[in-house]
């Protein structure tokens, strides 16, 4: 009895130095794959463009058509000065230009 006993303790011993390893073992691997979880978490996060935290500015605005208007106006009387356009043609021009 006494070598079935020691048996029995030898053989727990082992079971349990083996339980311990493999244990040891899961927790360092399981440690190795956070890791790589987290630098590739933080590589991604560093890809990626920082947040806007406002609003981008609204493109300039389109010359205004009153621009466009006066430079016509001025080109016309331009024209009436120097006697290339009657009376009655740069009236009628002006009226086409300011009514649209």
């Amino acid at each position: 009895m006494p070598g079935l006993v020691r048996g029995v303790a030898r053989t727990a011993v082992i079971a349990g130095t083996a339980t311990a390893v493999s244990n040891r073992v899961s927790r360092r691997q399981a440690g190795r794959w956070a890791e790589q979880e987290q630098a590739q978490a933080y590589q991604q996060q560093q890809q990626q463009p920082p947040p806007q935290q406002y609003a981008p500015p609204p493109p300039p605005p389109a010359a205004p058509a009153e621009d466009d208007m006066i430079a016509k106006l001025e080109q016309l009387g331009s024209l009436h000065d120097k006697g290339i356009l009657t009376d009655e043609e740069f009236a009628a021009q002006k009226a086409k230009i300011l009514n649209g």
